[in-house]
């Protein structure tokens, strides 16, 4: 068998090395695409063990909420989506052309999560309603609340 002479070897191991960043970075760059024209916000969920730093999209105009998170194929652990209510309503979702599982916090007064639907299936069209009447709707990654230790009456804010 030849080998390869050294600095080319080192070269194709650096690139399988690299990959999975590589591919992140892209996927990445795909989510930033998708949703170019929404506004971004930090915020926060303050839990009663710890405060959870979040940036997140904020889907305000008719199309935006239409959309949502539609075709993305990544989302970092501490990004979102948020969906502020027109009214205080019961809202209901669905995972329709959503490729990634997710987490809904379903937002009450003063911010409080009034309920959580975890680990949604991708794209069902299975209608996810709010526990009863809420202001918003956030979105982060499925199995976010758990890992974090997110439960029902903790609270979210936008911090800037």
């Amino acid at each position: 068998m030849k080998m390869l002479p050294a600095p080319i070897a080192a070269g194709i191991a650096a690139l399988l090395l690299a990959g999975p960043w590589l591919a992140r970075g892209a996927a990445a760059a795909d989510t930033d695409r998708l949703l170019a024209g929404f506004e971004r916000a930090s915020a926060m969920i303050e839990t009663s063990r710890s405060c959870v730093l979040l940036d997140i999209w904020i889907a305000l105009t008719p199309e935006q909420r239409a959309q949502g998170l539609m075709f993305v194929h990544d989302l970092g652990e501490h990004q979102g989506m948020l969906f502020p209510g027109r009214e205080r309503a019961v809202l209901r979702m669905w995972m329709k052309n959503t490729y990634i599982p997710l987490d809904m916090l379903f937002l009450g007064t003063g911010g409080r999560i009034a309920g959580i639907t975890a680990q949604t299936t991708p794209l069902s069209e299975a209608t996810i309603s709010s526990p009863g009447p809420v202001d918003a709707v956030l979105e982060l990654n499925g199995g976010f609340a758990a890992r974090h230790g997110v439960r029902t009456g903790d609270r979210f804010s936008i911090v800037d």
